[in-house]
């Protein structure tokens, strides 16, 4: 019985030991690709505050204040991560927060969201999708029926 429990445990320590060197092998190649880093945060986009005005077809409305920051970004290339929004079947946002928490359920405020457009084709993205994009910054101060903030000529750089 002594002898069956020894060849038993080197058994299993072998098999367990062998089972990890995939794994280690393939995040030291994932390890070694470029890292990229967001540009644009969410705690940046957060950073807004709001003027009312009096809108003829809407009444009083709150217009963004876009910060200096954020200002000095415009035209700007910039990385930035969220979740994938589908607004229609050609149109995405992304977003701070998942579909359940974000803008249209009333749980966040519109700061949270920035509409894609991208570059080329219109890529196959899935609700909730985690991506990181990189393309121009652009802000909106006055159309109140877009967005305030989009991302454009963007491509995906991380899925």
């Amino acid at each position: 019985m002594g002898k069956f429990t020894k060849i038993s445990v080197a058994l299993f320590v072998a098999f367990f030991l062998f089972s990890f060197s995939n794994s280690t092998k393939s995040n030291f190649k994932s390890s070694s690709k470029v890292i990229v880093e967001d540009t644009l945060t969410w705690k940046l986009l957060g950073e807004i505050k709001y003027s009312k005005k009096t809108v003829k077809d809407y009444g009083e409305v709150d217009f963004p204040v876009v910060n200096p920051k954020l200002k000095a970004l415009g035209k700007k290339t910039v990385v930035i991560s969220g979740f994938i929004i589908p607004i229609d079947s050609k149109n995405y946002a992304i977003s701070k927060n998942v579909f359940a928490a974000c803008f249209f359920c009333g749980k966040s405020g519109p700061e949270t969201l920035a509409g894609i457009k991208f570059r080329g084709s219109l890529p196959k993205l899935n609700t909730d999708q985690y991506v990181t994009l990189k393309g121009t910054f652009r802000y909106n101060e006055t159309d109140i029926e877009d967005w305030i903030y989009h991302i454009e000529d963007a491509i995906i750089v991380k899925k």
